[in-house]
C-alpha cells in the first residue's frame, strides 16, 4: 500500500477535510525531516490553543476557530516548511517573511536550522486572538 501522492516540493496530496485526523494524515505523509517539523508545529499550536479547529484545504493544514476563521497554515516546499500567518502584519514582532498578499507574513523552517519556539508560541497566541482570515 502506498501513501498519498507527493506534489511539487514534496507537499502531500490530502483530500479536503475537517478535524485532527485529516491533519494527522497530512503530517504522516510529510517527507523526511519535514514530518518532524509538521508534528512539532501541530503540537505547539494544540498546546497553545487547545480548542483550535483543524482542517486540510488545498493540500495544506489550516488552524483556526470553530467558525473556520483561520489564523495559520503550513505547506511543504522543496527546501523548507512554509508557515503562513494570515494576520502576520499584526503580530509583534512580525514574522520575517513578507508576502504580496496584504496582512500575510511567513516563517520558513529549514532542515538543520532550529526555529525560535518561544517566539513561535507567542505568534501562535497572538494570531489566535486576532480576527481570522484565509480561505473558507
Amino acid at each position: 500500500m502506498t501513501g498519498p501522492r507527493l506534489l511539487s516540493g514534496g507537499n502531500p496530496q490530502i483530500a479536503k477535510g475537517d478535524g485532527d485526523a485529516v491533519v494527522q494524515s497530512y503530517i504522516a505523509a510529510m517527507p523526511g525531516w519535514k514530518q518532524a517539523v509538521g508534528r512539532r508545529i501541530d503540537d505547539l499550536i494544540t498546546q497553545t490553543v487547545p480548542l483550535v479547529h483543524k482542517a486540510v484545504r488545498w493540500n495544506t493544514p489550516f488552524y483556526g476557530h470553530a467558525d473556520k476563521r483561520w489564523f495559520l497554515a503550513y505547506h511543504c516546499m522543496s527546501q523548507y516548511v512554509k508557515v503562513t500567518f494570515f494576520q502576520g502584519t499584526s503580530l509583534d514582532p512580525m514574522p520575517p517573511g513578507s508576502s504580496k498578499v496584504a496582512n500575510i507574513r511567513y516563517l520558513d523552517i529549514h532542515q538543520g536550522r532550529p526555529f525560535d519556539e518561544d517566539q513561535f508560541i507567542k505568534w501562535i497566541w497572538q494570531a489566535s486572538q486576532l480576527p481570522g482570515a484565509g480561505p473558507q
